[in-house]
């Protein structure tokens, strides 16, 4: 039998895969491997810019001193808008990689990216109003979005037995834009360097993943928008079940990012300075292992890595209570550090869930082949944007949650408190859904078809 080849032409708007099978082992060690990489490495590279975006007020934010009239509630606010507008253009963008192509809505996205960076660069200035400050912070959140297409293209390049690993590696390199633009910003404020020096460093870095992005990257023909699975996956419980999840992992992970200075800051008195010169460890780390998770996630079931990781992640957030409430600044750094990790391994198994939930649906149903490969591909593809901005919006509400703490008691304790409770419900639901035996009442049939459902699950 011969392998279909990759077969790139070019057609009107840029370089198009006309035949795309990364399930063909042949086609894929013959040819497929190597376009999936390249397209992968230029897809890190634009979304981890978009990453540094999405979170620049992060850093800002570091730089707005007494002069700027600003209080740490109006601060709180500005980088909350950034993660709200992030997580809601990540519906549209999931979508725009089928109407437009995988890399002409990589060179679209990152282009757009200079939009909130030159408005930055224009205003960031003592005198100017709150109102523009959150103006230019919503303009940032298009970055968010960057996610969504990154990952719903590269999805489409590599076969379900290499998902988890290509998956957890395309979001850990965005992720890592985060701690990026956080050491740039350590950098600029250590050589005394004001705001418009760490936006002039970006400007010509979009326009070079821009570049790259056209010359490097592929369209595949056969990634169309399919409206009906898009209607199929909201209607599917298992979407908005992993929604939940994904809110707990990189809900946790985003909105810790974007707090954790002003925390340091506001809590505990670090100068800007002193809260740059950690800011960045936590979330390097867990950008780097995501992967991680997704290699784990492989080899042992994306589910029963979720499990374990929420215990990890709630016992960490206790020791955090605990630190927060003795007011040790040494251990509450050292455990939100390892909250972080935790959050990035989590990242990669939750996300590795995702198309594997699908296919063990497509077996339950008695589809095999090709036509139980296609139904999983279908559903995860239409889910995944959905899941990435329900997700993104927990860390609205991790930054919301912090503002109100600190507007209520002074610290960010009581937060802490509601994290914890919430990485419980995440806990029990994974257990509950994915991983508990099921019922053997009924009849024989049926409980044998449960529990190759659940067996499957367990294994996602």
């Amino acid at each position: 039998m011969t392998a279909p080849s990759s077969s790139i032409t070019p057609r009107k708007g840029g370089r198009w895969i006309e035949q795309w099978d990364p399930e063909d082992e042949v086609f894929w060690k013959e040819t497929g491997e190597k376009v999936a990489r390249r397209n992968l490495l230029f897809s890190v590279l634009s979304e981890h810019i978009g990453f540094s975006i999405w979170t620049l007020w992060s850093v800002m934010v570091l730089f707005m001193g007494p002069e700027y009239g600003l209080t740490p509630a109006d601060k709180f606010f500005i980088i909350s808008m950034a993660t709200l507008v992030g997580a809601i253009v990540r519906v549209p963008y999931t979508f725009a990689v089928a109407r437009f192509g995988g890399r002409n809505w990589t060179i679209i996205a990152a282009s757009m990216l200079l939009v909130p960076t030159i408005a930055a660069f224009v205003v960031m200035e003592p005198g100017t109003s709150f109102g523009t400050f959150l103006a230019c912070a919503m303009l940032a959140g298009v970055g968010g979005g960057n996610f969504a297409s990154s990952m719903t293209n590269i999805n489409s390049f590599f076969p379900l037995r290499k998902k988890g690993w290509a998956l957890g590696l395309n979001a850990g390199g965005g992720n890592i834009g985060v701690p990026v633009v956080q050491l740039v910003a350590l950098a600029v404020i250590g050589a005394n360097g004001g705001p418009r020096l760490l936006l002039g460093i970006y400007i010509p870095l979009i326009v070079v993943a821009a570049v790259l992005g056209a010359l490097y990257m592929d369209n595949i023909t056969s990634v169309k928008n399919d409206t009906g699975a898009a209607r199929e996956a909201v209607k599917d419980p298992h979407t908005w079940i992993m929604s939940l999840l994904y809110i707990g992992t990189f809900g946790s992970f985003i909105g810790y990012s974007f707090a954790f200075g002003l925390v340091l800051q506001t809590q505990f008195g670090r100068t800007p300075l002193e809260a740059a010169y950690v800011t960045f460890i936590g979330p390097l780390l867990g950008s780097l292992i995501r992967p991680v998770g997704g290699l784990l996630a492989d080899k042992y079931g994306g589910a029963r890595i979720t499990l374990w990781n929420f215990v990890g992640m709630g016992a960490a957030t206790a020791v955090i209570v605990v630190a927060s409430m003795e007011e040790s600044l040494a251990l509450f750094t050292t455990a939100f550090i390892v909250l972080f990790v935790l959050t990035g391994l989590g990242n990669g198994s939750t996300y590795k869930m995702i198309p594997g939930i699908f296919q063990a649906k497509a077996d339950a149903m008695g589809l095999t082949g090709e036509e139980a490969a296609s139904y999983g591909r279908r559903l995860s593809g239409a889910s995944m944007g959905l899941i990435g901005a329900v997700g993104a919006l927990g860390g609205l509400g991790i930054n919301l949650a912090f503002r109100q703490s600190f507007l209520s008691v002074g610290s960010g304790t009581g937060a802490f408190v509601g994290f914890l409770a919430f990485y419980a419900v995440c806990f029990a639901l994974t257990w509950a859904v994915y991983l508990r035996r099921p019922a053997t009442a009924g009849s024989p049939a049926t409980a044998a078809s449960e529990a190759k459902t659940q067996l499957s699950y367990a294994e996602v």
